[in-house]
């Protein structure tokens, strides 16, 4: 009997389980046809678009792959690469500074002055477009306040260069990355530390042989989201640098519009699809980082 009763209980349980697993799905239909909808179709239609070309004579469409070799040539391939060096130097300065800022947050006693500054920062990191360039053209621009009071451009300041970019860029990358690096550097526990003090270590040695290698996988999930932030910014640079800087999202802008030459937004859809294509692999070095980062931290 008491063998039965158990074999019974043993079969209730898995039942609730399949039910909560089927009750579980259903609650997902909704996300899964609303991405499938916002994302589905979009890319679908990109890669049609990416493959498509139309002959002007006849207006038939074939597919093929010159989109693609055309995205990967010229001027398409050095806005490119001109992107691909923007966002990696914006986010290895973004981590760079920002590190130091988000320990300092991370330490704090003060916890109104804690909550302040990662209040700003969710602001700042969601604050670009054509307001953030106004506000550098007006500060640090030609004709600027800044530049005009201190004589930046006597000694070679431009704001409308790559490294005047770089650094309108900063202004919301480093406090995306305190908000990233704050999560981890919390993680690091304290006997941690301790440990390390009582067998003789310096600070230093400290965050060389314990913390940073325990940070690491942290540090580099945030240069990826740095770097993806950056290489998708398109409102920011448009508005401040037009075509001065080659970039690739400009470039995109330019063709679907015909600035440069009629019938090129196929190759627009093209140099969307290479920007996928660096997108994805930056999201699969991201993501393993992301689940390293969590088993040292739990």
């Amino acid at each position: 009997m008491t063998s039965t009763a158990v074999r019974v209980d043993v079969a209730s349980a898995a039942e609730v389980r399949r039910r909560r697993r089927s009750l579980g799905g259903l609650a997902v239909v909704p996300l899964l046809a609303f991405t499938a909808l916002a994302f589905g179709l979009p890319a679908v239609a990109m890669l049609d678009g990416a493959f498509t070309v139309r002959d002007p004579a006849s207006g038939a469409t074939s597919y093929t792959a010159g989109n693609l070799t055309a995205s990967l040539r010229g001027a398409y391939l050095t806005a490119l690469l001109g992107s691909v060096k923007l966002s990696a130097v914006s986010a290895g300065l973004a981590a760079l500074l920002g590190l130091p800022l988000a320990q300092a947050v991370v330490t704090s006693r003060r916890r109104a002055l804690r909550e302040a500054v990662l209040t700003a920062s969710g602001v700042l990191a969601n604050f670009g477009g054509v307001p953030l360039a106004f506000a550098f053209v007006a500060t640090l621009g030609n004709a600027g306040v800044l530049t005009r009071r201190f004589g930046l451009t006597d000694q070679g300041w431009d704001l409308y260069s790559f490294w005047g970019l770089v650094i309108v860029y900063l202004y919301f990358l480093i406090p995306l990355t305190v908000l990233t690096l704050t999560p981890a550097l919390e993680g690091l526990r304290t006997q941690w530390r301790e440990a390390a003090q009582n067998n003789g270590a310096t600070p230093v040695q400290y965050w060389r042989h314990v913390a940073l290698p325990v940070l690491l996988p942290s540090l580099l999930g945030a240069l990826v989201l740095l770097f993806g932030s950056a290489f998708a910014a398109y409102a920011t640079a448009a508005a401040m640098v037009g075509s001065s800087v080659p970039l690739v999202t400009l470039q995109i802008a330019d063709a679907l519009s015909g600035n440069v030459l009629v019938g090129q937004e196929n190759v627009a859809l093209a140099l969307s699809l290479d920007m996928v294509l660096v997108a994805g692999l930056v999201m699969a070095v991201y993501l393993p980082l992301q689940r390293r980062s969590a088993r040292w931290l739990a």
